[in-house]
């Protein structure tokens, strides 16, 4: 792999965009721009598929973020092969800020679209360390609901897709 830049140094400019042969990018996504060599990175972890890195705006030491490679907005545009690699990624770089910074928890966080909270448009999951009563809350609160209040909505889910009538949930 070739070695990227720790730091927050001004990004280069002019030149093209490194050809690492994985895919295409959005030349205006500051997620390809890290990928692309272009913008630096704390990065941590680099697979041939995907990339993780310490979030600048971290809320919590260690605050990580995981992303293909590939350009794909969201998760409803990322193919099942980045798909699957982020989440082996998540799942390794879990393991290394257990093993390695030993927190009281993790959340993942993964957004889609504005009305997800998504703010940049390239998917990415966040990993954040927890501590036991750190300044972190949930965004809601959650409720129970009686089945009989999810009954039309888990038809509607579990039925074939008119898109891919192959696929069913159940």
């Amino acid at each position: 792999m070739t070695p990227r830049p720790t730091t927050a140094a001004p990004a280069p400019t002019g030149g093209p965009e490194r050809d690492r042969g994985d895919g295409p990018r959005s030349a205006d996504c500051v997620f390809c721009a890290i990928v692309g060599g272009r913008l630096p990175a704390a990065v941590v972890h680099e697979d041939e598929r995907t990339i993780a890195f310490l979030d600048i705006t971290a809320v919590m030491d260690g605050h990580t973020l995981v992303i293909p490679k590939r350009h794909a907005a969201d998760l409803w545009e990322i193919t099942p092969e980045d798909a699957a690699a982020v989440m082996a990624t998540v799942h390794l770089m879990a393991g290394r800020i257990r093993d390695v910074l030993a927190p009281d928890g993790l959340t993942l966080f993964q957004a889609n679209r504005d009305a997800g909270w998504q703010d940049v448009f390239h998917l990415h999951v966040h990993l954040v360390p927890r501590a036991a009563g750190d300044h972190l809350h949930r965004p809601w609160k959650a409720d129970p609901v009686p089945l009989e209040r999810l009954a039309a909505t888990r038809a509607r889910l579990s039925a074939p897709s008119p898109e891919h009538p192959d696929r069913t949930a159940v």
